[in-house]
């Protein structure tokens, strides 16, 4: 998905797109700051550096969003001091907000991650969840990432949509949408007004993701900022088809019309599938033909 925008045009749109999300982002995508978020941190942070995380004094977190990486690693006492950036100065007071009910002392620094306003080795871990699709000049980032880094320090992404992967998780997309009108019948359910598409953060969504990954060009990206120990590896396949059908058809109904046992069975059967997937699938399949793509490297000392 390349960039139709200019580089100002797609900074603009992720800003108001997710200072609009962010009183709601939690609640839209199930992120959790207690046992079960924590779990899932580690276990994606295990996967991306393929043995389980080390401490890091250090952190910076490129796009942090709401705090579900950073405030999970330092419940997991993996990072002992966090600074966080993001382009949405709402998503960063989210951030704060959950970082304060947490009992945790974040810095935040409103920024984008082509123009990072910190010293040269600043930070033993740089990393982020599904936020290298929204940047305009990945090298520009990439180069970053490298500068702010202290010599053997850590480079991790995780959550980036892999491109034959978005193109499978249309599929279940285009089914659900078609679907929908029998399935909120089935429950009584009443249609969202405009399915969501009324909403103006819906509207922004079209063009805030400006990139899918093959996973060379996300190790490529990686070794031509001079990071060596490259590593791209995949998750999600049958947990992906089966949340974004939910996730569509939840869409297209009034939010409180979407019974409880309905949002158990959708959340429990992605967590079942998401450990199948773990177990038998992603130690078998290429990263390709997985939905999300994670990348670790490191810095040479």
């Amino acid at each position: 998905m390349a960039p139709t925008l200019n580089t100002a045009e797609i900074h603009d749109a992720n800003t108001r797109y997710h200072d609009l999300a962010a009183h709601h982002y939690d609640a839209k995508w199930g992120i959790d700051f207690g046992e079960l978020g924590g779990e899932q941190v580690l276990a994606k942070v295990t996967k991306a550096l393929g043995h389980a995380p080390g401490s890091y004094a250090r952190s910076l977190e490129i796009g942090a969003g709401t705090g579900y990486f950073t405030l999970n690693l330092l419940r997991a006492g993996v990072i002992a001091e966090a600074t966080c950036t993001d382009i949405s100065p709402g998503m960063l007071s989210t951030l704060r907000s959950n970082a304060r009910l947490l009992g945790f002392e974040v810095q935040t620094r409103p920024a984008d991650a082509e123009r990072l306003p910190f010293p040269d080795g600043s930070f033993d871990l740089v990393l982020g969840h599904a936020v290298l699709h929204h940047i305009p000049s990945l090298e520009r980032a990439f180069a970053e990432f490298e500068r702010v880094l202290a010599p053997g320090g850590t480079v991790l992404f995780a959550g980036e949509p892999s491109r034959y992967g978005d193109r499978i998780a249309g599929v279940p997309k285009r089914m659900a949408v078609a679907a929908a009108p029998l399935w909120r019948r089935a429950l009584g359910a009443r249609p969202a007004p405009g399915a969501g598409a009324w909403e103006p953060d819906a509207i922004l969504e079209s063009v805030v993701d400006v990139h899918a990954f093959a996973p060379g060009e996300l190790a490529g990206l990686a070794a031509a900022a001079g990071f060596d120990e490259v590593r791209v590896t995949g998750e999600e396949l049958l947990a992906n088809w089966f949340g974004w059908t939910n996730r569509t058809l939840e869409a297209s109904a009034e939010p409180e019309d979407v019974p409880w046992a309905w949002r158990q069975y959708a959340h429990r059967g992605y967590l079942l599938l998401q450990a199948l997937d773990r177990k038998l699938l992603e130690p078998r399949l290429p990263a390709a033909v997985f939905y999300n793509l994670m990348l670790a490297a490191h810095k040479p000392t």
